[in-house]
């Protein structure tokens, strides 16, 4: 696939006597995506001045003694490949001296765009890299060549071995979201002298117009303001990005769908807010979506990527003067606003708990959600008091009023208590938990064992739940967005010695949308109004606690009353034996509770063991 950017002017090829003019053209026209090749290729430093600098000089010098290829000399096409070949050459090779004078910059200091946490991880990542893999992540990141054509253009470059480049710019993971950051087109500009133009040179004159200037939100908002200091430009490809999409062909759920059909989830969202019918928006949304690339940030484990599909608009309208637009493609929430860019979560599987919210607006002191139309009550829960009732929630047409995040429980935000309506036979009462991404978490409740099957995760709503997760809110093995669900499960109670009273083993269990996950086994110790300390013992990737694996085994070290050490360990439902080897003499208990307590000096790691009754042997978390 030709995945070469398309030119703004003449599809067929120029006479060669205007060859060089229409280079520069081709350079002017794609002048934006070039210098992010080459500032992503260059290395990464404290002075993000000079590195800003140097990607404008790699990329206007990049014309000076372009050769044309025979047959097709001055095709656009050619033309870019040419430009795009001597920009990679330039940045690998670093012929380019930062603290001269540069075309086009002259008397200004620049600099990229306040670095966001994307930003700044990704700089992170590219600075261990060789150069090398910064340019074939560039050439992924900006172009979307296929790995075939990486190969071929970092061996035209003069790169020894380019597969290894490419294989190493694979484990980048990290994408930068907001179109104003990482660009040396997006700039803050301290001007110092005159900006001073050589009028013999058309490039360099439309250099420093482009250096100096904003690609406005990568074009996606017509309302979309820019960041003080910052100027705007026209779209990079010189193009209106809404002529690449038809917002007449989004999905529209009916209004009562809901009440219709067997699959509450995201699918059955009605189109709401006041600029549903906003073509104009929706279709830079749409483009901007399906062009992808640095424009675009997805979540973890989330597959990037233009819709699967035709997207549905589950929400198009301004939200505190911010235009705000919601699509889903059946798989993944798309979220973009005129604040933050584009955000692309993963939401397949999706159900009447996990479907029922979706973040709106997100400031750093509140959060606005949108409720799926089959919530009937809404109301905000604070973890860490569970005697303190819920209280209500306001809300117009789904959406919420402005939720405060300042006094959230620990690091995660809102936690709300919402009720689905009796329409659909449900009628229960569940907890969705806003952990930083565009979906909250669903928070569950596993209870104590008893005799016969495992129990299943129930809503963490009863008082039991509400005392656990008080307990372990603060405490909880993985947070941030991709979360789809939290599970505490009980998994055994344990008397004390010297009658401390009654602790209980949980194991968090976090659950990705992606299917991954991860778990922590937790000791609860008793103290007044259930307050007592919380002591960690292992944390662990994988299916651990999960309906895939319910068999689990943990241990710490706990000090008693009179300053006795001990270390207590606890196994759950099916762990018929219980074997401790270490510091004093080897323990194998088969104790009717599934939990021991063996005096033991601090220091050194024992091996705990748990025996299941069919003979398996099982070990903790690690």
């Amino acid at each position: 696939m030709d995945r070469r950017p398309p030119h703004p002017g003449r599809a067929s090829a120029p006479p060669d006597g205007h060859a060089a003019g229409d280079a520069e053209e081709v350079l002017v026209a794609n002048y934006r995506r070039l210098a992010r090749i080459a500032y992503l290729i260059l290395p990464a430093g404290a002075d993000r001045h000079h590195r800003l600098l140097a990607a404008h000089a790699v990329t206007q010098r990049a014309l000076p003694g372009l050769s044309l290829r025979a047959g097709r000399a001055g095709h656009p096409d050619d033309l870019y490949d040419g430009l795009r070949l001597r920009v990679v050459r330039r940045a690998l090779a670093g012929r380019v001296r930062p603290r001269g004078p540069l075309p086009g910059v002259w008397g200004l200091r620049m600099f990229t765009a306040d670095g966001a946490e994307d930003e700044l991880a990704l700089d992170r990542e590219l600075a261990e890299l060789p150069a090398a893999a910064r340019a074939a992540y560039a050439l992924r990141a900006v172009d979307g060549l296929p790995p075939a054509e990486i190969t071929d253009l970092l061996l035209r470059a003069g790169v020894a071995r380019p597969d290894e480049a490419r294989r190493a710019a694979g484990a980048i993971r990290t994408v930068v979201g907001e179109p104003v950051r990482f660009d040396p087109c997006t700039v803050r500009v301290q001007p110092g002298d005159l900006i001073r133009r050589r009028r013999t040179t058309r490039l360099c004159a439309a250099g420093s117009v482009l250096a100096a200037t904003l690609v406005g939100a990568a074009a996606a908002g017509g309302t979309a303001q820019a960041p003080a200091g910052a100027l705007r430009l026209p779209s990079a490809d010189g193009a209106p990005l809404a002529a690449t999409a038809d917002p007449a062909a989004l999905l529209r759920a009916a209004p009562t769908e809901w009440t219709r059909t067997a699959r509450l989830d995201f699918s059955a969202w009605p189109a709401r807010g006041d600029r549903t019918g906003d073509s104009a928006l929706l279709g830079r949304v749409l483009a901007l979506w399906q062009r992808g690339g640095l424009a675009v940030h997805t979540e973890p484990g989330t597959p990037v990527g233009p819709p699967v599909g035709t997207p549905r608009l589950l929400w198009a309208g301004d939200v505190d003067g911010t235009a705000v637009v919601v699509l889903h493609d059946g798989a993944r929430i798309a979220h973009w606003s005129a604040e933050t860019g584009m955000v692309v979560a993963r939401a397949d599987d999706s159900d009447v708990t996990t479907g029922a919210a979706v973040v709106l607006r997100r400031t750093t002191r509140s959060v606005r959600f949108l409720l799926a139309p089959w919530v009937d009550t809404a109301e905000l829960r604070r973890l860490r008091q569970p005697d303190t009732p819920a209280t209500a929630v306001a809300r117009t047409d789904g959406v919420t009023a402005a939720l405060s995040t300042a006094d959230a429980d620990c690091r995660s935000g809102p936690v709300l208590q919402l009720r689905s309506s009796r329409t659909v036979a449900e009628k229960h009462a569940f907890l969705l938990a806003d952990l930083g991404g565009i979906l909250p978490a669903h928070l569950t409740w596993t209870p104590p064992p008893s005799a016969g099957a495992a129990r299943a995760p129930r809503e963490a709503t009863g008082t039991d739940a509400l005392v656990t997760w008080a307990r372990t809110a603060c405490n909880l093995p993985e947070q941030g967005p991709g979360v789809k669900e939290l599970n505490a499960w009980a998994f055994a109670e344990q008397q004390l010695p010297q009658h401390a009273g009654t602790a209980t083993w949980v194991c968090l269990r976090t659950d990705r949308w992606n299917g991954e996950g991860s778990a922590a086994t937790e000791l609860l110790l008793p103290g007044p109004g259930g307050g007592g300390r919380t002591v960690r013992t292992a944390l662990a990737q994988g299916r651990g606690c999960s309906r895939f694996d319910q068999n689990t085994v943990g241990w710490t070290r706990w000090r008693a009353p009179d300053g006795h050490a001990f270390l207590l360990a606890a196994g759950s439902r099916r762990v018929a034996r219980l074997r401790v080897r270490g510091d004093g003499p080897p323990l194998d208990a088969a104790p009717a509770d599934r939990t021991v307590a063996v005096e033991s000096p601090e220091g050194g790691r024992p091996e705990v063991t748990g025996v299941l009754d069919d003979g398996t042997e099982i070990h903790p978390l690690s």
